[in-house]
């Protein structure tokens, strides 16, 4: 582990696990997350992250939803699996309910949606209690983001498997893969 110490301290810095499959975002964010004194390992699939984690034992960690064709759900069950201390915050472009209260229930302390920046992401890393006073929204959801919901749950259900959900759903699994390819509509 590194042991350079914070500016005008005596203690490590803490080790961050950062999982994304784009080389760019881990760059940006990679510097970012530096520059708030922690010590950030970046993986880009899944096998390369567990590697990472087994060795490191990673005080935190931000893991994508969807890393390449992988779910960045099984990551968050095997690295609470590993350490039941480790901070993770999953973080997407994907969000839909079914993923949240899936990530939560798998160990992950917080979920956020993209984008989110560096300042937003290390405050749901200590995040320890939820917000009563967290805003409902005035409109129900629409139909399409129903129907993106709705499909989430049913993958979910099908623990990602797409051909099996696509059975579930009625439709053929190359329609299942062409609406969850999109992003979903903001409401």
């Amino acid at each position: 582990m590194n042991t350079e110490a914070y500016p005008g301290h005596d203690e490590e810095l803490p080790s961050l696990l950062l999982v994304d499959d784009d080389p760019t975002f881990c760059e940006v964010l990679h510097m970012a997350l530096s520059r708030r004194h922690y010590e950030v390992h970046v993986a880009h699939n899944i096998a390369d992250a567990l590697v990472l984690a087994d060795r490191l034992a990673p005080e935190y960690a931000v893991i994508d939803l969807r890393i390449g064709l992988e779910s960045g759900l099984s990551l968050v069950e095997k690295l609470y699996a590993l350490d039941s201390n480790t901070r993770i915050v999953m973080l997407t472009g994907y969000a839909s309910i079914a993923t949240a209260v899936e990530a939560i229930k798998l160990g992950a302390t917080h979920y956020l949606t993209k984008p989110a920046d560096a300042d937003e992401i290390v405050a749901a890393l200590h995040k320890d209690e939820g917000d009563a006073n967290v805003q409902i929204k005035d409109k129900p959801l629409s139909v399409k983001r129903l129907e993106w919901e709705h499909l989430q749950k049913v993958l979910m259900e099908h623990d990602s498997n797409i051909s099996a959900a696509a059975r579930s759903l009625g439709m053929h699994r190359r329609t299942l893969q062409r609406k969850l390819d999109k992003r979903p509509v903001r409401e």
